[in-house]
């Protein structure tokens, strides 16, 4: 990869990069530091990477360094801090944006991954089991199951629109 594929790279992806980890994050200030670091990775092995491949390389370098961050914090965080208390009492209207983001949050992380590069991103399945290290059908598998999941919070009498 030439100085000038890769500083296309950049102006080409950088945005939906940050979008994809910032969605899975919801902190900004960490989601810059990651897509920071994916294209610093990037610049690293750019004489080994082939320009058409970039997006798949950045994609994939981000994915698993907000994975090592995930990782790393939880194992920092109290058990009480990790929990993930799906049951939700008391809301009131929440709208349907914030409503789906919550519900996104309650997701494993892996589901949520694979639902905002195919829904939010339109990564084609084979473009996302190779960011994620899947195979076609676990893709499949994990979309169809968050999915669902999504659905049945969202259909709460108690989050009902």
């Amino acid at each position: 990869m030439t100085v000038s594929e890769y500083n296309s790279c950049v102006d080409q992806h950088a945005d939906s990069v940050y979008r994809f980890i910032a969605k899975n994050l919801r902190d900004n200030d960490r989601a810059q530091d990651i897509v920071q670091e994916a294209f610093a990775r990037m610049w690293e092995k750019a004489a080994d990477i082939q320009a058409e491949k970039s997006k798949s390389y950045l994609f994939t370098s981000a994915y698993h360094i907000m994975i090592d961050s995930i990782r790393k914090e939880s194992r920092m965080s109290s058990v009480e801090q990790i929990s993930m208390d799906i049951a939700v009492s008391g809301k009131e209207y929440l709208g349907l944006k914030k409503l789906l983001d919550e519900a996104l949050q309650k997701l494993p992380e892996i589901q949520r991954s694979v639902i905002l590069l195919r829904d939010y991103e339109g990564y084609s399945y084979e473009e996302i089991g190779q960011i994620c290290e899947l195979t076609e059908s676990q893709v499949k598998v994990y979309i169809f199951r968050a999915r669902n999941t999504l659905k049945k919070y969202i259909v709460k009498p108690e989050n009902a629109i």
